[in-house]
């Protein structure tokens, strides 16, 4: 496992996934290991309209592209005001479900290590959305370093 030479952090640009940032930026400086931030746009579902209804207007593929679009400069904008810029850090849009993608992209790049915020949600909220960050740990075939949102005093 060691050295580590590829470090996946994701970010939904949350506050948590600022502080796994911090800790996988110090981490990828401390092995001289490649950052690999990555965001995960959701696939726009295409719904048709029921026979007989008139559907409105809505260009699913360029609503697609802007999400990705502004996902880009989000992730650009995120490197620029949140990291030193002391380690080799590569920024990727991927498309899908989240979990899904990034323990793909993870294997893609042969990650040695995901380091992932912990939003710690409980009961019928973590019910209702998943848990991400709990797909990933069970799946990865690397080592998964989890973080949780700080504490507010």
């Amino acid at each position: 496992m060691l050295p580590i030479k590829n470090i996946v952090c994701p970010t939904d640009f949350s506050e948590p996934s600022f502080e796994a940032l911090k800790v996988a930026e110090e981490l990828a400086a401390h092995f001289k290991a490649t950052l690999h931030i990555v965001n995960v746009v959701p696939l726009v579902p295409i719904v048709e309209a029921p026979i007989g209804v008139e559907s409105a207007s809505f260009n699913v593929a360029s609503y697609q592209q802007e999400l990705e679009m502004q996902a880009n400069k989000s992730l650009k904008a995120l490197v620029d005001e949140k990291l030193n810029g002391g380690s080799n850090i590569v920024t990727q849009v991927l498309i899908g479900n989240a979990a899904g993608e990034v323990l793909r992209y993870a294997s893609e790049k042969a990650a040695g290590m995901i380091v992932i915020a912990t939003h710690g949600l409980s009961g019928w909220r973590r019910f209702i959305s998943g848990s991400t960050t709990e797909q990933i740990v069970r799946q990865a075939s690397c080592p998964v370093l989890t973080i949780r949102k700080p504490h507010i005093k």
